[in-house]
């Protein structure tokens, strides 16, 4: 395990923390925000909480104002418990629906372990949070950061705005730049997918007119609305690809069936070649997921 920090402007820092899961080297990102406030967006997995530890060390940061949570998935709120411990004094603003799962996880960890099974034991057990520090995000009152509420990879999500920063979470879906001229763009869309709340949560925040949009999955890039409406596009299109494929009625994997179409047919999957191995076996596993929380939405 290890990890990198990359500073993606005068005030923004990109933590990327590097689990022991092949394929997982630039994936898992945490963003801190230090100016006239110092935050933290997402805190990654329970098994990297100590990087993420060492790296807020390296880059000497002794205090912090706030921590917001997109959601409470694991590779983005499991390390809460030990970070709130290392920031006790810190609040900690998530979905008020996600509170209860935080202050108790049991049920949140025996779901992630259904749904994800050998990954959701590489990223680590969620334990408890003190409830004295989790602030529901409709409490959170500041004239600086927006709390929005944009359901659809989970009921419970929530994007922030601070400035010309968007802290989309997986709102705009996991953005992987290849190279200088190939990028690769998936839908975050695991069961129990919500698409016509994701779709209209995207024209929402497009509305807000962000500068730069930063991914929970990964890193930072200008343009916020535009990035927002390619991942409303791609949204689109997966559902009447799906959509088709579903009205065949055929007796093979409908899963598989919508991947190949997909790699074929979607011009933001099509730098998926261009991935090495390991990342490719990484988002072949993520891409059925996210296809199989559309069939379960059209079904």
């Amino acid at each position: 395990m290890n990890y990198k920090i990359n500073q993606l402007s005068k005030e923004l820092f990109l933590i990327t923390l590097v689990p022991d899961i092949s394929g997982f080297d630039d994936f898992i990102g945490v963003l801190l925000y230090k100016n006239e406030v110092t935050f933290l967006v997402d805190v990654g997995p329970a098994s990297t909480h100590s990087l993420l530890i060492k790296a807020l060390l390296d880059l000497k940061i002794e205090n912090l104002d706030y921590i917001f949570l997109t959601h409470i998935h694991l590779d983005h709120a499991g390390a809460t418990h030990d970070i709130s411990l290392q920031f006790p004094n810190t609040p900690i603003i998530c979905h008020s629906i996600g509170i209860p799962h935080l202050i108790d996880p049991s049920r949140l960890w025996e779901g992630s372990v259904k749904t994800l099974g050998e990954l959701a034991l590489s990223y680590g057990k969620i334990l408890p949070v003190p409830k004295e520090s989790l602030v529901p995000h409709d409490k959170f009152i500041s004239d600086i950061i927006l709390p929005i509420q944009t359901p659809g990879h989970s009921v419970h999500h929530i994007s922030y705005k601070k400035g010309d920063y968007l802290f989309a979470g997986e709102l705009g879906g996991v953005y992987l730049k290849i190279s200088n001229d190939k990028e690769y763009l998936r839908p975050a869309t695991p069961p129990r997918l919500f698409l016509n709340q994701f779709i209209e949560s995207i024209d929402k925040v497009v509305s807000l007119k962000a500068q730069k949009i930063c991914y929970g999955h990964f890193g930072m890039l200008d343009c916020a609305s535009s990035n927002l409406k390619k991942q409303k596009e791609q949204l689109l299109l997966w559902e009447r690809i799906i959509s088709d494929e579903i009205k065949k009625r055929k007796d093979d994997d409908i899963v598989l069936l919508c991947l190949n179409r997909l790699l074929k047919e979607d011009p933001f999957l099509s730098n998926f070649c261009h991935l090495d191995h390991k990342k490719q076996d990484r988002e072949t596993w993520f891409l059925k997921n996210s296809i199989k929380g559309f069939i379960e939405y059209l079904c």
